[in-house]
C-alpha cells in the first residue's frame, strides 16, 4: 500500500482520500500513513510498517465467531487460555473493525436452520407439525402460516403450546402493531421467544406484512441502512446519499406494518441511534420488534431509543408447574412419563427451558421411533439428559 502511494506521490496524483483509505484499511491515523510515506521516501522499505502491531490469527478469529462477535468475551478467553501477550480491549477492537472493514468474514455460531416438510422419513423431518383447536387441559394449539420462517423446534410430531407467555407476546404484538410502536421482547436463550413471536405475527391481521430482519454482528450504519432497504423491498432504489436514503426509509416506515429485529443485543450504539431516529420520525407508522436474549441492556445503553419503547416483554423459564402439562400438550411422547420423572428431569437438565426440553424431546423420539409400545422410562430419560449434560 505505501508502495502504491508513493508512486502516486512521484506522479504527482496523491491525494489526502487515498492516504485517508489506507488509513480506515490498516485501522491507524492518516498522520501515520503520512509517516511511513516519509519513511519510504527515506529508506526505500515500504512494507515493513504496514505489518506492525497487533494481528489476529485465524484461530482468534474462528473463536470470536463463537462468542457471537463479542470482542469483550473473546479477551476474556484469551486471557484465561494464558496466552503469551493478550492485547489491550481497544486493541482488539480496533483490529477486530479494521480486519472486518477489509472484508474478513466473521462466521458466527447461530441457531440451527430447520429444513422444510418434503422427507418421508419422520425422523430427518425438523418441520412442525402444528394444528388448530384445543388440546388437552384446555392448551390451545396454533397454527403455523407458510410464508413465515419455521419454529426451530427439532422435533416431528410437536405442537406450539399456547401458554400464557405465549398470550401475552400475542398481546404485546398486536398492540404495536395497532399503534405502530417500539417493543423490546426479551428473556434468556431457549425460553421460547421465536415460538411466541412466531405465533404472534401468524395471528396478526395482515400476517404478510411482518418482515424478519437479520442484521448480523455489530452492522455499521450503512450495513443496518441496506438490510432496511432489503426487508421494506426499496432494492435498488435506495439513493446513495445518507440523508436522501434515510427520507426513503422514513417514506417507506409510513405504512402500517411490522418489522422483526432478531439478535438485537448484537446492535452497537450508533446503530440504535439510528434506529430512534427513523422511529423518532413523526410519519413513522411502522412497528417495531427489537428481540433477543440480552437485548433489553443493549436498548438500555440507548436512552433515547429506550424511552420510545412501549413494552419490555419479558418470556420467562417455565416454572416447575408448569413443565408436565405444557410438555404433555407440546408433544404425545410425555403424555405417559410420570409426574416424578418430569420434576426429575427438570431439576437435572431441563430448568424451564424451552429449547432443552425439545432437544429432550427429540432424543427420546429418536432412540423410541420404530418400536412399537415403546415407554419411556427413567433409564432411557438418564440416557438422553447424558447426551445434553454429560454423565449426572
Amino acid at each position: 500500500m505505501v508502495r502504491r502511494l508513493l508512486e502516486r506521490q512521484q506522479a504527482g496524483e496523491l491525494a489526502t482520500r487515498h492516504v485517508r483509505a489506507v488509513a480506515e484499511t490498516v485501522g491507524v491515523s492518516e498522520r501515520t500513513v503520512w509517516r511511513w510515506l516519509e519513511q519510504a521516501k527515506t529508506t526505500g522499505q515500504t512494507e515493513p510498517g504496514i505489518r506492525r502491531g497487533y494481528a489476529v490469527s485465524d484461530e482468534v478469529w474462528a473463536l470470536l465467531g463463537e462468542v457471537g462477535g463479542n470482542v469483550a468475551e473473546l479477551r476474556r478467553r484469551l486471557a484465561a487460555a494464558g496466552g503469551a501477550s493478550v492485547p489491550s480491549a481497544s486493541t482488539l477492537h480496533r483490529v477486530v473493525r479494521r480486519d472486518r472493514r477489509a472484508g474478513r468474514a466473521l462466521l458466527v455460531e447461530r441457531e440451527p436452520v430447520v429444513a422444510g416438510p418434503s422427507r418421508p422419513d419422520p425422523l430427518s423431518e425438523l418441520g412442525l407439525n402444528v394444528v388448530a383447536g384445543q388440546g388437552t387441559g384446555g392448551q390451545a394449539f396454533l397454527r403455523e402460516q407458510k410464508h413465515l420462517a419455521q419454529v426451530p423446534v427439532l422435533v416431528p410430531g410437536a405442537q406450539v403450546v399456547h401458554t400464557p407467555a405465549v398470550r401475552s407476546v400475542l398481546r404485546t404484538v398486536a398492540h404495536a402493531a395497532a399503534v405502530g410502536a417500539v417493543v423490546c421482547l426479551y428473556g434468556d436463550a431457549g425460553q421460547g421467544k421465536t415460538v411466541a413471536l412466531q405465533y404472534a405475527l401468524s395471528q396478526l391481521p395482515h400476517p404478510a406484512r411482518a418482515r424478519r430482519i437479520h442484521a448480523g454482528v455489530h452492522p455499521t450504519v450503512p450495513e443496518l441502512r441496506r438490510v432496511l432497504a432489503d426487508a421494506l423491498e426499496l432494492g435498488r432504489r435506495l439513493p446513495r446519499g445518507a440523508g436522501e436514503a434515510n427520507l426513503t426509509l422514513v417514506n417507506a416506515l409510513r405504512q402500517p406494518r411490522v418489522l422483526v429485529l432478531d439478535e438485537a443485543q448484537r446492535l452497537p450504539g450508533p446503530a440504535l441511534e439510528f434506529l430512534r431516529g427513523l422511529w423518532d420520525h413523526p410519519d413513522t407508522d411502522t412497528a417495531l420488534v427489537l428481540a433477543g436474549a440480552g437485548s433489553e441492556r443493549a436498548l438500555r445503553r440507548v436512552p433515547a431509543l429506550a424511552s420510545r419503547v412501549l413494552t419490555w416483554e419479558l418470556v420467562p423459564r417455565l416454572s416447575q408447574r408448569e413443565v408436565a402439562t405444557v410438555m404433555a400438550a407440546f408433544h404425545p411422547l410425555w403424555e405417559d412419563v410420570s409426574e416424578d420423572d418430569v420434576v426429575w428431569v427438570d431439576e437435572h437438565v431441563g430448568h424451564g427451558n424451552f429449547r432443552t426440553w425439545a432437544k429432550l424431546t427429540s432424543h427420546l423420539t429418536a432412540e423410541i421411533y420404530g418400536k412399537s409400545r415403546a415407554v419411556v422410562d427413567r433409564r432411557m430419560l438418564e440416557r438422553a439428559c447424558a447426551r445434553l449434560m454429560g454423565p449426572l
